[in-house]
This record gives C-alpha cells, structure tokens and sequence, in this order.
C-alpha cells in the first residue's frame, strides 16, 4: 500500500519545530505514518461498534476502518495512515499530528523532550466545573453503569470526578505530587461520546483508583472500566491507560514497584493485541480479561472475574 505523503510545502514549513529539525521530524513521520489505525482510535477516545468491529463512532461522525484506509460516513471524508486520521478527528497540522503520534506511541524509544509533547503547544486546562450538571453525571454512572454512588462519592470528595459545562464526568488524570496533568471526558448526555481534553499529558500521568493496602496493581483502558475493577475486586490500584496504548511513558516507572502488575484491557482483538505487546516488553506484567467485553460489562452483569 502507498503511504501517505506529507502535504505540499512541507519541506519549508518542517525546517524546525520545537527544537526539531526538518530531518527529524521526517524521521519520526515515517515512524509513526503505519501505527494501526484501531490503535489511534484507542488513544484519541474513540468507542468501537458493538455489532461492527470495523466502525468507531467518534466526536467527528462514524468511521469506517480497512487496513489503513479510513472513511467517516458522517462527512463523507476519507483518508489514509495514521497521521490523516489524526489531522482529520483533531485537525492539528501535519508536525504536530506527527508529533502527538510520536507521544502516544513511543514503541520504547527515549521519550520525547517534555517541551514537546503536548499537541499544538496547548498547555491544559482542566475543563471548568459545573456542580449544576453533577446529578446528570451521577445518574447516569451509577444507574447506566452500575458503579456503586459509595465509590462515586469518594472520587467526587477526593477531586477526582466532576461534571463540567456539557454534563461531561470529568476524571483527572495526576502526575507527580498530584499534580493535575490532564482529563478523560464521557459524556452523560443522550449524545454520548468519550474523549481526552485538549492539552492532556497522558505522558506525565493516568487516572487511577487505590485501595488503602492494594495488593495488585489492574491497568485498564478508561477511567470507566478502572473503577469498575476496582468495585468488583478493592484490594489493587487500578489504573487507566486513557484508551488502549502498549506503552505509556509512565510504564516503565510503574513496572518498578514490587507489586503484580495485570493487564485488564478488553477482551477482543485489540486488547489482545495490545496486551500481547505490552506483555513482551514488560514480562512481569500479566495478562487478565474480563469475562464480557470490557470490566464495566462485567460490573453490569454481576458476573465474577478470573
């Protein structure tokens, strides 16, 4: 298959960037340019079909996805690679898709100098909070999702969860000393969807839910299924990955407490894939699927869990 070639005048444009040479942007494009496109839909917040495995249903409309190849049904829009797809759901221009793609996949490399990572040179905001639409919020994860109000209530009472301006629940994502470095949104209105707030730095932290003496650390794929786990088994740390990505840059740090570490991503293909990958370049990392398709299935259903 062709890859995708860069816009025209990209030469001129790319000459630096960052701190980045026009070589080493190249460079990093064509790391990146074949990342699987589900991967990408992983990172960036998108919801797979239930009947379709081929289908994602974004912010942006549905998409279809074959091999590398895209289309979005809702704008009759297409494209092909990795970085189309991000300039497409995101439209950052073509060095700072590259560059988001080189942060959230990093594939084990030296991460990315920290002035670099966030897209678009955005420097995050948590989204403003908005106690109005905080029932809305509640209501639909306690009775859509089935998440106890008790765990509710402690993210709520510890700033972990709120609501803001578009009855989004917002879970924060914290670094070091708790700092606030990011936010994964689902939103609770009839037009759900789930996303990433602009400017998030999943490279400098997760979302995650601790017991007071955890014995296992879970990683999960959203903040959703993270407490989900958590409400099924409250012995562990459960942590998110804010979509489904092998290597987090914080990783390798969490890798180091000695502790069992699982891997709780999805049960379907991807999360298989994934796993699989983040197993081979983390051995002491386990494997554990949930029963339905994800942990949040398995809190609904009332099923119990290997």
């Amino acid at each position: 298959m062709r890859k995708p070639q860069a816009p025209s005048g990209t030469c001129d444009c790319l000459s630096m960037h960052h701190g980045y040479t026009y070589a080493q942007i190249k460079n990093m494009a064509n790391r990146v340019r074949d990342i699987p496109l589900s991967d990408v839909m992983g990172v960036i917040g998108g919801v797979k079909d239930r009947y379709d495995k081929h289908k994602w249903h974004t912010p942006k409309g549905t998409i279809s996805i074959t091999g590398q190849k895209f289309m979005n049904w809702s704008l009759h829009k297409g494209g092909g690679g990795a970085i189309d797809l991000i300039i497409h759901l995101e439209q950052p221009n073509f060095k700072s898709a590259v560059i988001r793609l080189a942060d959230y996949f990093p594939d084990g490399s030296a991460p990315l100098p920290s002035h670099t990572r966030a897209p678009n040179n955005i420097i995050f905001q948590p989204p403003k909070k908005n106690n109005h639409n905080l029932p809305a919020v509640i209501h639909y994860l306690h009775h859509k999702r089935k998440i106890p109000i008790i765990l509710l209530q402690q993210l709520v009472e510890t700033g972990k969860l709120y609501a803001d301006n578009r009855s989004n629940a917002v879970f924060l994502l914290l670094g070091k000393e708790k700092k606030i470095v990011g936010a994964e949104l689902r939103g609770s209105a009839p037009k759900r969807w789930v996303g990433i707030a602009k400017g998030s730095r999943k490279d400098l932290g997760a979302f995650s839910i601790k017991a007071q003496h955890p014995a296992k650390i879970v990683i999960c794929e959203s903040a959703i299924d993270a407490v989900s786990y958590f409400a099924l088994c409250p012995d562990c740390i459960a942590v998110s990955t804010s979509g489904a990505t092998t290597t987090p840059a914080w990783l390798h740090q969490l890798v180091k407490v000695d502790m069992q570490i699982f891997c709780g991503f999805d049960d379907d293909l991807t999360g298989d894939r994934n796993a699989n990958e983040m197993i081979q370049k983390f051995p002491k990392i386990r494997r554990l699927k949930p029963k339905k398709h994800d942990w949040n299935d398995v809190l609904k259903s009332s099923l119990p869990f290997a």
